[in-house]
This record gives C-alpha cells, sequence and structure tokens, in this order.
C-alpha cells in the first residue's frame, strides 16, 4: 500500500513539474505572438510585431488597407477572411469614370505577398456604365501604398 502511495506521489509530480514546463512555454508563444514577454528578448518582439494578428489576418495590413480606402464607401468587410471591397466610387472632379476596389489579405505575416489588390472600373458611355480597364499601375501603386503604411504602423508600434 505504501509503495502504491509514493507511486502515486511521485507521478503527480512528474505532471506537476512537466505541466509547469509546458505552461512556461505556451505562456511564452502567446506573448510572441501579442509582442509581450521579458525586454532581453527584444530581437522576439520584431517578429512578433510583424506577425500581429488579433483578428483573422495582419493587423498592420488591415488598419493601412482601411487608412488607403477610407476615400470610399465600404461594401462589404470581413476582418477574419482579410477581404474588404469598396462600394463604387466616383471621383467628384470626373463624375463619368468610377471605380471599385478588392483587398484581400492573404497571410498573418506582413510581407507584400500577403496581400493582393484588384480594381474594376467602369466610365459612362450614352447614359449606361461600360466596363473600362483598369491601368496595371494602378493597382501595384494601391498596393505600394498600403504596404507603406503597414510597415509605418508597424515602426510606430515598435518604437512608441
Amino acid at each position: 500500500m505504501r509503495r502504491a502511495v509514493s507511486l502515486a506521489l511521485a507521478t503527480a509530480c512528474a505532471f506537476t513539474v512537466s505541466g509547469c514546463a509546458v505552461g512556461r512555454f505556451i505562456q511564452e508563444d502567446i506573448n510572441k505572438t501579442l509582442g509581450a514577454g521579458p525586454a532581453s528578448r527584444a530581437g522576439d518582439a520584431d517578429l512578433a510585431a510583424a506577425e500581429v494578428k488579433t483578428i483573422g489576418v495582419n493587423s498592420y495590413l488591415w488598419r493601412a488597407a482601411l487608412d488607403t480606402l477610407s476615400f470610399a464607401p465600404l461594401a462589404q468587410v470581413d476582418s477574419s477572411g482579410g477581404v474588404i471591397v469598396t462600394d463604387w466610387y466616383a471621383n467628384p472632379a470626373s463624375p463619368s469614370d468610377r471605380v471599385k476596389v478588392t483587398v484581400t489579405i492573404l497571410d498573418a505575416a506582413l510581407r507584400a505577398d500577403a496581400l493582393r489588390v484588384a480594381a474594376s472600373r467602369q466610365v459612362m458611355q450614352g447614359g449606361q456604365w461600360v466596363e473600362a480597364p483598369v491601368a496595371a499601375a494602378t493597382v501595384q501603386r494601391l498596393e505600394e501604398i498600403i504596404l507603406t503604411r503597414a510597415r509605418d504602423l508597424r515602426r510606430s508600434a515598435i518604437s512608441g
């Protein structure tokens, strides 16, 4: 009987100690994801900041995309899926030309290939909206603006 109790106590202690180690690793992983943790791990904070995602996608890319598209009314916004779709927007200086933009964030990391922008353009011809081509440079420029803004948001979060 004594031997069984000793064995049970030793087993319970072993699981408790190993549980603490597992708990520490889980806590370190959570801290790394949130960008928190000891000051001695400043290099990890940089990496974690690039992968911050309290929503379904990279939060810096998400905020940068919303900021960039703030000129147009939003038709659909899905933070967990990473999709932003604007409604048709006509520049007051050119009311016979309108655009619709879709931004898709594909990854949790702050990388150029984690972002996809698509645009549609229509022009008024004979009282009807007709599809028109969008210059490839327009879509590229929107992607660059969003990425630059996301990097600026990340830099300000790390330094501040």
